[in-house]
This record gives C-alpha cells, structure tokens and sequence, in this order.
C-alpha cells in the first residue's frame, strides 16, 4: 500500500487563500480517489507561500476489478431500444443474458470493469484537479490555457511504497511535467533536489530553509514574539487574524522587534495598531504599565549576517512615513473638530450620496436622529443626547484619518466628540452605534448606544425595503441580514420591550415625509410593514437555532398577538421549549393533538363549531367530573400567569392537565352513540383546545 506525495509549486500565493486552498486540495483529490476505487488510511494537506502539498497515506496499489449486472429492456423490445441498452452497457450483443421474470424475459448485462494501478488514476485525477481548482481569483500566463492562482512551476507527485521505492506519475500539464523535484527557500535554498517519502520531503525543505506546516510557522512567530516582548518588559497584543495572515506570507519566520518614534506615542491606541497592521503587517508591542503601543514586531522570510539590522532598519524607515502622515490626519482632524465642532464637520455629508433612491448620508442623518428622539424613551435614553449623538454619528466619515483607515469609523468619531466637548454618552453612542457588526461582537448596553443604533439599523431596513431592495438567495448587497440580527440582539442583549411595528411604521414614516417634501425620489416606493417583520423574525429563528429552540416552537409563538415585542416572544419560546421537553409537555401536546383532530373532523363532519356548552351535568365518568374539575382550576392560573407574562408558571399550569387528559381519552369514548353525551364531549374538547392556546399555537408544533 504506498504513499502518495503531490506537491503543486508555484509563484507566491496569496496568505487569504493557502488554507482554504489546502483543505480544497485534499478534499477534491481524496474524494476523487475513493470514487475512482483506491481507498486511503489518512491524508494531510500543507501550504505554503509557494506551494501546496498533499500526503495521502496507505493508498490502495490499484482498483478492485467491478462486476454490475444491469437489466435492459424485455425480449421482443425495438431494436433501437436494445441497441441503446447495448451502448450505454459498453458490450455486444453476444454479451447480453435472457432471464426470466414476472412479466417476461429480460435482458441482462454484465459489465466488468478491470481494476487500473493507482499510478493511472491519480495521473488523470490530479490533471483534472489541477485544471478545475477552485481558486477565488486565477490567472493564465505565456501561451497556455492552464489557470492557477500565479504561475505554476512545477508539479511533485510520487508514489513511494513499503519498500522505499519511489514511482513517478506519469502526468503533464500544459508542459508542466511531474516529477520527484522541489526546491526549498528562494533566498536562503540550496536548489532543486529529489525526494523520495513525505518524511524526506519535509525534512528536506526545513535543511533548506521552508516549514511546510502554517500552523508550526504560526506558533513559533507568536512565541518568539512574546519572548522578545517580554525580554523587554513589554506584551505582545493579540491578534489571531494577523497572526494567521504573515504566517501565510513567509516560509522561514525570522522574528524581529523595532521601537516606535516617540513623536507617534500620543496617536490614539487603536491609529497606532491599524496604520501597522495594515500597511506593514506588523504586531503592536505595548506598555503593560500604561497600556501605550510603544514597540512593533515584525516579520521577516530570510535571515541575514546582520541578524535583522539593516531590515529592521528599513521597516522603521517605512514606519515613521506611514505614522507621519497618520499624525499628520489626526492633527488637521482636532483643528477642524474644534474649529467647526463635529456638526460642522458633519456638514460634508451632504455631498455624500448613501443610495442614489435614498438620498445622501446628511438626508439619511436627519432621519435616524428623529428616529433616535422617539426610541430614546422606550431605551431609557435621554431624548436630546439620542438626537444629538445621531446627528454626529457619521460625521467622521468626513475626517481624514476615517479617509485613510475606513475601519477606525465610528471609533474615531468617538475621539473627535471627546475632543469637541460632547457629553461622554454621545462620544460612546459614535463609536457603539454601528455595534453589534458581527455574532462575536459586544451588544452595547448605554441607553443613547442602543437608541442611535436601533435608529441607525431600522432606517437602512425601512430604506431598502420601500425601494424594493430585499435580499435574494445568497445576495446580500447591502447587509440587511447583518442590520436585522443586530436590531434582533440590540433588542434581546438589553431586555428591551419595544413594537417592531410601531418602530418600522415609525422609520417609513420619516421616508415618507422625505418623499413629501421633495428631498428623496425614490420609485415605486413599497414599505411592507408585514413582509419586513417576517423577514426579522426569519432572522430570529436562526439566531434562537444556536439556543437549541427548533423553529416550530417559533412559529406557535409568533401566531400568538404580540409577536412584534421580541423579549416577550423570546420568553414565550424558551418556556414553550422547555416545557416540551419534559415528559408532561410531550404527553400533554399529544393530548392536545388528540382533541384537536377529533374535534376538527367532527366539525367538518357535522358543519358546526363545538365551542360552547359543555356541562358537567352530563358527565358521565370520573374520568370526564375530573377533566372538567382540571380545566376549571387551569384555565384561571394560565390567564394569571400569561397576564403577568410568567410564561415558565402557565406552562406549569398546563402541565397539569397532562393527567385528566390522559385518563380521560382512556376512559371514554367521544363519539358516544348520544348525541346529547356526543355534543358534550366534544365541547369539553374545546375547552381544552382553548385553554392550550393561550399559551401558543399548539398545532403548529411538529411531530
């Protein structure tokens, strides 16, 4: 059984794509493999900068011989039939078989296929691997057709087996032909050289300067980082992203760490880490006595005599150009802020189109901080301060530091409202309002936070379902997904009792008078109340999915009134599935189901509505005395609770019904041969039809 090495050498490749890339890589070629027959023990996929590798372990020699029978059409079938049987079977008519069925002779096939050395297969499979990869992005250079990320050089690809003997595939690509050769570092390698195993493969490139595996690369960056930072008297600070990012950028790391000019120490924390993260791909090394970014690790793909000197050098040249201009934003930002206030600085917004049917940015302002004003109540926020910080939110998207790094928006308004002398909770609410962006992002909790960005994300839902802009499928342009999830945990993170609705009609209603007044034109506008909420209430569902709440128990919650208050729905649907995932709650839905159906077939059967009218009187059981007795005590408690919307305590009192139910369906038969006993009982089925609907819409609830 031996040992497939594949190595695809080719001109750097982006960081973003090697993993992704390695996992396509064994996944296609060990998928097709097993189709083709030869079955594997394991497999391993590696990146680099400069190649991908694949070891694929305890490969079968070759394909087991197939046999498949196939039946054709009947005897005395048309010729033309036979004939297609004949060439879609790949035998002559010599070959067929007469066997006898029900309905007659049949035709059979037997078509055997013969077993081919996995040398044969893993030539054809890797050609068609090679020709199709998924990359993102892909280039065609010199006169060939082949496509490949950047130019492929070269193609390893042995098979060794329990011996050590190695066999080549026999494979070429576009010219491109496969052989026993890599080479290791561009720089610091010692040239093309042979391999015979993975082993000798691995081992080979570390002697030539290339640790094949990213995620080794990675953990010595971070750990010669953190001790070079700590040597120092510094901490590194984290960031995974960037961590995995420069590890797909180097084949032999070479920590370095360099200072920051003193003259850059006073740029806000977060200027300091994005203009080197993003410019220079390097780490920030900070002060754990103050908390300031001081130092920088960078690093580098050679070693050089100089351990790093003259590198390092030229990194803090780049460096203090880089950081020169941000201090040069941040600066000429602080003299326009107190110069003109944030206001005055928002005032560019004007001329900034957000949707061309939507209007401009300073149109879009104006909308949110009405809507801010009126949800501030309902936040506990100060009316005033919410209209306020909507009005400023965005103005930093007319500073030149936003200009520069888009990603610090909002962070730097936060700063630029500090510097303005704007209260503390509108500065917070400048920053917080685009929050949360992300399932791992923070909810913000301050009362004009919430108001602003609930404002903020219900007027981009409002604005692009009037003008027909929905989401389709995968499509999602504008990110109205995101903006719904947001208003969803804005909503549940702060325990918040608001109407959708009335917050939707409210935000429309801004557009509306936008509409009236001339400022927005846009066509054929369309705000549909209702289709926006089911589509937050889509997004609901798939955020409780997470909790463990199937989407059925959502559904009997939102036909209930009050569907548009999320906490209240929220707790409506943890107590309902709790509830029914407890022996009485399974029981007791049952029962429900029960009753329903006979009841709904009795009425459809009998063309009237069994609602009213059931007497104890004439009970004819214990069993019916004891259900009645039930209801009676129930149905008051679950009211009670509902009312008080301690959902946990109705279904506690439903709970209770489980029993009578029980013993009643044993007991008695509802379809009695008395119309009078028959009538009674199905209008105590009723009952408890009714009183298991206060809670939620039982027969929406599957299984």
């Amino acid at each position: 059984m031996p040992d497939l090495l594949i190595e695809l050498f080719s001109e750097e490749i982006p960081a973003r794509m090697q993993a992704r890339a390695a996992e396509d890589l064994k996944r296609l070629m060990t998928d097709s493999l097993v189709e083709a027959g030869l079955t594997y023990a394991g497999a391993a996929a590696f990146s680099t900068p400069r190649r991908l590798a694949l070891t694929v372990q305890g490969l079968l020699a070759a394909s087991p011989t197939t046999r498949e029978e196939r039946k054709g059409p009947k005897l005395g079938a048309p010729e033309g039939a036979i004939e297609g049987f004949l060439r879609g079977a790949g035998v002559t008519r010599d070959a067929l078989e007469l066997r006898d069925e029900k309905k007659g002779q049949v035709y059979f096939a037997t078509i055997t296929r013969p077993g081919r050395p996995a040398t044969e297969i893993v030539a054809v499979e890797l050609e068609k691997l090679i020709r199709s990869f998924p990359w993102p992005k892909s280039m065609r250079w010199g006169a060939g057709s082949l496509r490949w990320v950047r130019p492929l050089h070269s193609i390893l690809c042995i098979l060794t087996d329990d011996a050590g003997t190695v066999q080549v595939v026999d494979l070429d690509v576009d010219g491109i032909r496969a052989d026993n050769m890599t080479e290791g570092h561009r720089f610091m390698g010692a040239g093309r050289f042979a391999v015979s195993s993975f082993d000798d493969y691995r081992a080979k490139l570390r002697r030539d300067h290339v640790m094949l595996d990213a995620a080794e690369r990675a953990e010595q960056i971070w750990q010669e980082a953190g001790n070079l930072a700590f040597a120092s008297g510094y901490e590194m600070v984290e960031d995974s992203g960037l961590l995995a990012e420069v590890a797909g950028l180097v084949e032999w790391p070479v920590v370095l760490m360099g200072r920051i000019d003193e003259a850059f120490l006073d740029l806000p924390t977060e200027v300091l880490q994005t203009s080197m993260r993003t410019h220079q791909k390097f780490f920030s090394v900070k002060n754990p006595k103050t908390g300031r970014i001081e130092r920088f690790v960078t690093v580098a793909n050679v070693e050089t005599p100089d351990h790093g000197g003259t590198i390092l050098a030229g990194n803090q040249k780049v460096l203090t150009a880089r950081l020169s201009d941000a201090k040069f934003f941040w600066e000429n930002d602080l003299q326009a802020v107190r110069g003109r206030g944030l206001e005055g600085m928002a005032e560019g917004l004007t001329s900034v189109t957000f949707h061309n049917r939507l209007g401009s940015q300073a149109e879009r302002v104006a909308r949110i901080a009405a809507l801010a004003r009126e949800i501030a109540p309902l936040v506990g926020a100060d009316a005033d301060l919410a209209a306020e910080a909507a009005r400023v939110c965005k103005a930093d998207l007319q500073s030149e530091m936003v200009g520069e790094f888009p990603e610090l928006q909002g962070l730097m308004g936060r700063y630029y409202a500090a510097a303005a002398g704007l209260p503390a909770e509108v500065a917070a609410a400048c920053e917080e309002h685009y929050k949360p962006l992300g399932p791992g992002d923070a909810v913000p909790s301050a009362p004009v936070s919430v108001a602003v960005a609930l404002a903020d994300k219900i007027d981009t839902l409002t604005g692009f379902w009037a003008i027909d802009e929905k989401p389709t499928g995968s499509k999602d342009p504008y990110a109205l997904r995101r903006a719904a999830l947001g208003v969803i945990r804005l909503v549940l993170g702060n325990g918040l009792r608001v109407s959708l609705a009335d917050l939707l009609v409210s935000a429309d209603s801004q557009l509306c008078e936008a509409i009236k007044t001339g400022e927005l034109v846009p066509e054929d506008a369309s705000p549909e109340y209702n289709s926006l909420l089911a589509f937050l209430h889509d997004r609901l569902k798939v955020h409780l999915r997470d909790e463990g709440i199937r989407h059925d128990v959502i559904d009997a919650c939102l036909a209930m009134p009050g569907n548009d208050d999320l906490t209240l729905l929220v707790h409506r649907a943890r107590a309902l599935s709790d509830f029914l995932k407890t022996d009485d709650g399974e029981n007791l839905l049952q029962g429900f189901k029960r009753a329903n159906n006979i009841l709904t077939q009795a009425e459809a059967k009998d063309g009237v509505e069994y609602s009213y009218g059931a007497d104890v009187k004439f009970a004819e059981t214990d069993a019916e005395r004891a259900l009645f007795a039930a209801l009676d005590a129930a149905e008051p408690a679950i009211a009670a609770a509902l009312k008080s919307e301690d959902f946990a305590a109705a279904m506690t009192a439903m709970a209770g019904l489980r029993a009578p139910i029980d013993a009643f369906f044993q007991a008695v038969q509802v379809n009695a041969e008395s119309a009078v006993i028959r009538r009674n009982r199905l209008n105590l089925l009723s009952s408890i039809r009714h009183i298991c609907l206060h809670a939620a819409d039982l027969t929406r609830i599957e299984g």
